[in-house]
């Protein structure tokens, strides 16, 4: 069953839902936390994530999706997000999933779409004893990167604290913040198995980042699927369509 919920993470209220299995309350079940990327919400793009949590109900595991402070419905202004902000949201959230009765304790895994892969490989390597699998679609690993060329591109001034990307206002304070996190060495301690799922025309993100955190960070632990021409959001009914079977393979094997 499909369901509204919130949590509160340092006075700011999350909105988000989950989708619990029939019989849930008789036997806890396995369960999967979805993170969504940067301007993303707990939708994200052609209703993905939804889908997702769908097709998992339906093979018996329950899912949950958040919109981070700031984005989608939740409390808070875009303009004050970080990536230490999101950390502690996906660390908060993760308990909340962990202490639920009808959820395995050890049973909890996350999923992340570009930013949102950034937080999941983070938060699974801060907390790996908590984190059963990790899935990465699109994973950008390289944010930091990203976030700096971002700055390079729009000459901030010195006394300049915000700029316009795409109607939302991105403030200093993420450059500051995202300089000191190194995305695949906080996701390193994680000692569980991956799935890297990325598009082979990612213009965001290229492809070569989920080669990245097999070769340097989770080994032969890990599973790169590449979607041949998909582009950084697998914007496409085919696309998509392998991507929730390769999520739901990994999660029910």
């Amino acid at each position: 069953m499909q369901q509204a919920i919130t949590l509160n993470v340092d006075g700011l209220t999350l909105r988000g839902m989950e989708h619990i299995p029939d019989g849930a309350e008789q036997k806890p079940m396995p369960a999967v936390v979805l993170f969504h990327g940067y301007t993303g919400t707990k939708l994200e793009p052609h209703r993905i994530f939804l889908k997702i949590s769908r097709a998992l109900e339906a093979r018996g595991i329950a899912s949950f999706r958040f919109d981070f402070a700031g984005s989608g419905e939740s409390d808070g202004n875009f303009e004050e997000m970080t990536a230490s902000g999101e950390i502690r949201d996906a660390k908060a959230i993760l308990a909340m999933v962990k202490a639920d009765a009808r959820i395995q304790t050890d049973g909890v895994s996350l999923l992340g779409l570009s930013m949102g892969g950034f937080v999941a490989g983070i938060t699974a390597g801060d907390l790996p004893d908590d984190v059963h699998r990790l899935v990465l679609l699109a994973s950008a690993g390289n944010f930091r990167e990203i976030v700096q060329f971002r700055m390079q591109q729009t000459e901030l001034a010195p006394d300049q604290l915000y700029f316009d990307e795409s109607g939302n206002l991105v403030g200093r304070q993420l450059y500051e913040d995202v300089l000191g996190i190194d995305g695949f060495a906080r996701a390193k301690p994680f000692q569980g198995d991956v799935l890297l799922i990325h598009g082979t025309n990612d213009e965001a993100v290229p492809y070569q980042v989920s080669l990245k955190y097999r070769d340097e960070v989770y080994g032969e632990r890990a599973t790169v699927h590449l979607i041949e021409g998909a582009d950084h959001t697998f914007n496409s009914h085919a696309w998509e369509s392998e991507v929730i079977a390769r999520v739901v393979d990994f999660m029910t094997s």
